[in-house]
C-alpha cells in the first residue's frame, strides 16, 4: 500500500483536496478529525492535568486551552508532546487496517507534516497550494480569524515555498474544483496504475 502524505498550508484548500481523495474511493485519516475525538477521548485527564481548567463534562474546551498555547511556544510544544504522539498511534492504526483490507492507497492528511517530521512516515508527499493573496482572503473569511491570528499560524508553518520545493506532487487550486479534482485522478492514477 502506497501511503500517500497530504499537507498545506492555512486557506490553501487541503480539507477540500482531502474530501476529493475520499470521494474518489481513497481512504482518508484526517489529523485534525483525529485530534477532534481525542479531545472528547483518551487525551482528556492528559490535557486536564498539563493545563488545568480546561475540559469540562469529559472534553476539552478549545478555546480555554487556545488563550493557554497561543503565543506561548513552551505551552504549545507540552501540548504537541501530547496530541501528536496519540494522533500519530490513531494513524498507525488507520493504516494497518487499510494495509489489512488491501487498499492500494491512503492518504494522511497532516496539516504539519513538513514541521512534525512526518515526512519519514509517507511513501509520496502532494502539496496543495494557492497564491498568498487568495490564501490571505480564505483565512481572513473564516469567523474569529484575525491579522494577528493568521500571522501566528504562518510563523509556525513551513513556507509555501519550502513546502512546493519538497513536494513529490503540487495542486493548485486557484484554478477551481473541476481542475483540482482532476489532479488528484491524475495522481491516483499515477500512484495506483487506475487511470480515470
Amino acid at each position: 500500500m502506497i501511503v500517500l502524505g497530504l499537507t498545506g498550508s492555512i486557506g490553501m484548500g487541503k480539507s477540500t483536496a482531502a474530501k476529493m481523495f475520499a470521494e474518489a474511493g481513497v481512504p482518508v485519516h484526517d489529523s485534525d478529525e483525529a485530534v477532534h475525538r481525542l479531545y472528547s477521548g483518551v487525551a482528556v485527564p492528559l490535557v486536564e492535568a498539563a493545563f488545568p481548567g480546561t475540559t469540562h463534562d469529559g472534553s476539552v474546551d478549545r478555546a480555554l486551552l487556545g488563550k493557554y498555547v497561543l503565543g506561548d511556544p513552551v505551552a504549545l510544544r507540552k501540548l504537541e508532546g501530547i496530541i501528536h504522539p496519540l494522533v500519530r498511534a490513531d494513524a498507525d492504526a488507520f493504516l494497518a487496517r487499510h494495509r489489512a483490507a488491501g487498499a492500494a492507497l491512503a492518504v494522511l492528511d497532516i496539516p504539519l507534516l513538513f514541521e512534525t517530521g512526518g515526512r519519514d512516515r509517507v511513501d509520496k508527499v502532494v502539496v496543495i497550494t494557492a497564491p498568498a493573496d487568495i490564501q490571505r482572503a480564505r483565512v481572513l473569511a473564516r469567523p474569529g480569524m484575525t491579522e494577528e491570528k493568521f500571522k501566528a499560524i504562518l510563523a509556525r508553518q513551513v513556507s509555501d515555498a519550502e513546502k512546493r520545493r519538497l513536494a513529490d506532487f503540487i495542486i493548485d487550486t486557484v484554478h477551481g474544483f473541476d481542475t483540482t479534482r482532476a489532479s488528484i485522478q491524475a495522481i491516483i492514477g499515477e500512484l495506483t496504475g487506475d487511470k480515470p
